[in-house]
C-alpha cells in the first residue's frame, strides 16, 4: 500500500541516478524534498536544469547537520557511505532511514522477483527479463530494473497488479531495507565492497536481507556450490529452490547439468530444458547464470519448457565478457565490469584458446 507522502519532509543524500529518481517520485506525491550532494553546483548544473520542473531544494558542497533539524525521513543513495556524520547523527536522533528500493517495494502493486550476488546478477537479471517476455500473458508487462541501471520508482505509477517486476539488488541497497521480494535469489557471496562494509560478515548480512523478511509463502533460490550463499539456507522461511552444475544432494527442486543437458527437478521428476551447446554465453560461470535464471523462473511459477528459446537468443550484457570483433585472427572481448579477482578468474577459465589478458585499473594511494 502506498504511503501518504503529502507534506512529508524528506532529505535525500546523493544526486545520482537513484537519488534523482526518488526525488522525482516523492515530489509528485506531495513530499517536500531536499537533495543534498557533496559536489558543487557547477558540477551539477546540467542535472539541476533537468530537474527544474520538480519542486526540489538543493544543498550542495557539504552535508550540514542542520539539514536534519526539520526532516521526517532520510533517504540514502546507494553510493553514499553510511559512515557519514550526517547519517550517524540521523540515527542518533531516531530519524528513520530509507532508500528508493525500499520505498518502491512498499508501493509496488505486484509481486517482485529479486536477485543479488557478488557476481553474475546483472547477466542473470537481464536474461530472466528476456525469459519473462516469453512467460507473460497478454495482460502483463515485464519491468526490469534496480541496480541494473533503471530505477523503477520512476515508473511506479505505470506498473499494474498483473505485471512482472524483476529487480537487481546491490548490497548497498539491501543494507537499509526491511522488506524482501516474494521470489529472491542469492547467486553467490564472495568478498566484495569490503571498503564499504568493513568485513565479509557485514557484507554477507547485507546480502542476506533479501531473504530476511520473506514469509512462508515466498521462495528463495540458492546454490549449494557456493558456501557463502548456501550458508543462508538455514534462514529460509519459505520454499527453497537450488541451482548448480550438479543436482542438489538434498533432493530439493532445482536446476542442474547432467552430461550436456540442463535439467529441472521439480521434487518428483526431472525434465530436460535445453542443450548446453545452445547457450551462446562463454564460460562455466555463465552456465551457472543460465541455471540460476531457469531456477528463478521455475520458482516464479512460469512454464520453463517454453523459455529455452529466450536463452538461445541471449548474447549477453555489455562489458561482461562481451565479444567485440575479430581483428587479424584474434577475437577481442570486453570484460571491463570484472572488478573483482573472482570475475577475472572466471573469464580466464572461459577460454581454451591462447589468451592475451589486458589488465588495468586505478590504484588508490593512502597518504
Amino acid at each position: 500500500m502506498k504511503r501518504n507522502w503529502q507534506g512529508q519532509k524528506v532529505l535525500i543524500l546523493g544526486a545520482a541516478r537513484q537519488g534523482l529518481a526518488l526525488a522525482r517520485y516523492l515530489s509528485t506525491q506531495g513530499a517536500q524534498i531536499t537533495l543534498n550532494d557533496k559536489r558543487q553546483s557547477q558540477q551539477l548544473a546540467g542535472v539541476q536544469a533537468k530537474m527544474s520542473a520538480y519542486p526540489v531544494e538543493w544543498v550542495l558542497g557539504e552535508h550540514p547537520l542542520s539539514l536534519l533539524d526539520d526532516t521526517d525521513l532520510l533517504c540514502v543513495s546507494g553510493g553514499v557511505p553510511l559512515a557519514l556524520p550526517i547519517i550517524r547523527e540521523a540515527v542518533h536522533r531516531d530519524i528513520p532511514l530509507s532508500n528508493d528500493s525500499q520505498i518502491f517495494m512498499e508501493a509496488v502493486p505486484c509481486p517482485v522477483i529479486g536477485i543479488t550476488g557478488s557476481a553474475g546478477k546483472t547477466t542473470t537479471t537481464t536474461l530472466l527479463g528476456h525469459m519473462a517476455q516469453k512467460a507473460t500473458a497478454a495482460n502483463q508487462k515485464v519491468w526490469v530494473g534496480g541496480n541494473i541501471g533503471l530505477p523503477l520508482i520512476d515508473h511506479l505509477d505505470e506498473i499494474g497488479q498483473n505485471d512482472i517486476v524483476i529487480l537487481e539488488f546491490s548490497s548497498f541497497q539491501l543494507e537499509l531495507m526491511n522488506i524482501s521480494p516474494a521470489v529472491a535469489a542469492v547467486l553467490n557471496i564472495t568478498p566484495n565492497h569490503l571498503d564499504r562494509h568493513g568485513t565479509l560478515e557485514a557484507y554477507t548480512a547485507a546480502k542476506a536481507r533479501i531473504l530476511d523478511f520473506q514469509q512462508g509463502s515466498h521462495v528463495a533460490i540458492l546454490t549449494n556450490e557456493d558456501p557463502g550463499a548456501w550458508a543462508l539456507a538455514e534462514s529460509v522461511k519459505g520454499s527453497l529452490v537450488t541451482f548448480g552444475l550438479a543436482q542438489s544432494p538434498a533432493g530439493l527442486p532445482g536446476t542442474y547439468l547432467a552430461g550436456d543437458t540442463l535439467y529441472l527437478y521439480d521434487g518428483q521428476a526431472a525434465r530436460a530444458l535445453m542443450a548446453r551447446n545452445d547457450i551462446q554465453l562463454r564460460g562455466e560461470h555463465n552456465l551457472r547464470n543460465v541455471l540460476a535464471a531457469f531456477a528463478i523462473a521455475y520458482a516464479a511459477g512460469w512454464d520453463v519448457t517454453r523459455l529455452s528459446e529466450a536463452v538461445r537468443n541471449f548474447t549477453g550484457v555489455p562489458h561482461r565478457l562481451e565479444y567485440i570483433r575479430t581483428l587479424r585472427g584474434a577475437r577481442w572481448y570486453n570484460d571491463s565490469i570484472a572488478t573483482a579477482p573472482e570475475r577475472t578468474i572466471a573469464a580466464i577459465q572461459s577460454f581454451d584458446e591462447p589468451l592475451v589478458l589486458l589488465l588495468g585499473g586505478r590504484r588508490n594511494i593512502l597518504k
